[in-house]
């Protein structure tokens, strides 16, 4: 019998594992929030991933449960593990992916490196951290935020005052020093439940709009101090959360040189689409292959560079496949990955992925097929 891996969550990370899976031979299974969502060619269900016994039903049909997001609640997760389910991050790993206000506290435990943060639970709290970081910070609601929703930059405490106002008695907002970086970074790690770990290249992300527009792996520049520094901080965050699957460890480098870690995803990650067809095992084989307890792949790159372009809005007449013609010729080496999302403003439609020897020719393959599409 293959080994069964059910997916909670139907959207484009779970898609994208279907076409690993099925060459190792892995049954996996797709729990979807709706019907016609992007991982529907495997999904055997759809049904609120906040439902116990909707989990509970697929989970039963499954060896191993994993997901496409980190929105699963707790009290969801922690039954399954009470009913013997093998749950890959387990909840008490994936909190930490779950909660900003936890992550923070946890990686000063671990000692991490991260800009100074404070928990603040009404805005007399909030200014007076701003009057002690030079006037700003950055203000984030601790759970539920990505790709830039949830995130404020502030220069006085009343313009989170709606943010306090809608908290829950004994909730707070995490707010965090603006830190003066000169760019984002990502580390990769892959983490079996045996301990095995692998680290991926540290790849360079641009943000366009909150929003991950570009990723060039390796990063460039980065000195071999930095590099290992920063594989040193994703392996350790792995272990010491004793993360499962996937994770990516996003990252400031700052004007004074510093490595800080800025937020955690585990699972597959848009910093690590380039893998796909740059590198000799992609992180969606990973992470796969690390959830089922299966020995890690290799993660060199073929290539000196890979880049990674992506698609966000979409064409807007909403003929997403009618230009996927126009970006195979505009770039005959470049690989096109869609999403089977319906387009609009700002969202995550596709991506494109090209490697090379020459960084600057890798750049131009990858924005001329994915222009094709705007």
């Amino acid at each position: 019998m293959a080994l069964r891996v059910g997916v909670i969550g139907g959207g484009q990370l779970a898609r994208m594992m279907i076409a690993p899976a099925v060459e190792l031979g892995i049954d996996i299974r797709v729990l979807a929030e709706d019907e016609g969502m992007s991982a529907q060619l495997a999904a055997t269900a759809v049904g609120d991933y906040r439902d116990l016994d909707t989990v509970r039903r697929f989970a039963a049909d499954v060896d191993v449960i994993t997901f496409d997001h980190e929105h699963v609640p707790q009290e969801v997760l922690r039954a399954l593990v009470a009913d013997g389910v093998a749950v890959h991050p387990g909840p008490d790993a994936l909190r930490f992916a779950q909660d900003k206000l936890d992550m923070r506290a946890r990686l000063a435990d671990l000692g991490a490196p991260q800009p100074d943060w404070a928990r603040v639970a009404d805005v007399g709290e909030l200014q007076t951290f701003l009057d002690a970081h030079g006037g700003r910070g950055v203000v984030k609601t601790p759970r539920g935020g990505y790709d830039g929703k949830g995130v404020r930059v502030v220069s006085a405490a009343e313009e989170a005052a709606d943010w306090f106002s809608g908290l829950a008695d004994g909730d707070a907002l995490l707010v965090e020093e603006l830190v003066p970086f000169v760019r984002e970074l990502a580390q990769q790690v892959a983490r079996r439940p045996n301990g095995e770990s692998v680290s991926y290249p540290v790849v360079e992300t641009v943000q366009k709009g909150g929003v991950c527009a570009e990723v060039i792996a390796p990063a460039p520049g980065v000195d071999a101090e930095h590099l290992a520094e920063a594989a040193r901080i994703g392996r350790e965050i792995a272990e010491g959360l004793g993360v499962t699957g996937m994770l990516a460890v996003e990252l400031f480098q700052t004007e004074d040189g510093r490595i800080l870690v800025n937020e955690l995803a585990m699972r597959p990650h848009n910093s690590g689409h380039w893998s796909q067809d740059g590198a000799v095992t992609g992180q969606f084989e990973q992470h796969l292959r690390a959830v089922a307890d299966l020995p890690l792949g290799e993660t060199t790159p073929h290539a000196d560079w890979s880049v990674m372009i992506n698609i966000l809005g979409g064409p807007a007449d909403a003929g997403m496949l009618d230009r996927v013609p126009a970006a195979l010729a505009a770039s005959p080496q470049a690989k096109v990955h869609t999403y089977g999302k319906a387009p609009r403003p700002g969202r995550k439609v596709g991506h494109v992925n090209a490697s090379g020897s020459d960084l600057d020719t890798v750049l131009a393959e990858a924005r001329a097929a994915a222009d094709a599409f705007a």
